[in-house]
């Protein structure tokens, strides 16, 4: 019977083969966490290659790293590793982003209007798997800028640095990412778009 203490050994000696650059132990890492990070690369570049891609040069990036990632510091390693590994292909696969679409961010809107409205969304009543797919019909530019912003918490001054924008034009393509979102929801006639016409 494994134990959480097992696991967490077993875990932190994997971790260990793979700074030792254990061909075996770093395979074992990148099937374990292959799926979480493919779906992290999907989100923005919603195209399976691409997204392959990302995450293959995202590993490397980890494998590179991970005498960096000190498990000792942490009480939760495993969940500790998780968001290290997220916040490295959430960078991997805006870097092959920005790659793939340097002329994406060329409309520029400093008079963006102000979204710091905190109040529940129509979107909010979406399952997550809904979200991403509705999400995935959104132009490269506000995709990535609601990705950044929506789901993975940044703020519009961290996506501006990210994608090498201004935090006009990150807020612009945010405010046009939701009224996509609305328009998309209102051709499927989707039981969220009724919270937008109340």
């Amino acid at each position: 019977m494994v134990t959480p203490d097992s696991e967490l050994a077993l875990f932190t000696e994997l971790l260990a083969r793979c700074r030792e650059q254990d061909r075996t132990s770093q395979r074992q890492l990148y099937l374990r966490y292959y799926a979480y990070a493919f779906s992290i690369c999907l989100r923005y570049l919603h195209d399976r290659d691409a997204a392959q891609e990302a995450v293959n040069d995202g590993f490397l990036k980890v494998l590179q790293e991970l005498p960096r990632f000190d498990a000792s510091r942490f009480p939760d390693v495993v969940g500790s590793f998780r968001g290290w590994l997220r916040r490295l292909m959430v960078h991997t696969a805006i870097d092959h982003f920005r790659a793939a679409n340097r002329h994406a961010f060329q409309t520029e809107l400093e008079a963006a209007p102000d979204l710091h409205d905190t109040t529940c969304s129509p979107l909010d009543t979406l399952s997550f798997e809904e979200l991403l797919g509705f999400i995935g019909q959104l132009p490269p530019a506000y995709r990535a800028v609601f990705n950044l912003f929506v789901i993975d918490g940044y703020t519009h001054e961290e996506i501006a640095e990210q994608l090498g924008i201004s935090v006009g034009t990150s807020k612009s393509n945010l405010f046009k990412a939701r009224a996509q979102l609305k328009l998309l929801l209102k051709h499927q006639q989707h039981h969220a778009y009724a919270g937008y016409i109340r």
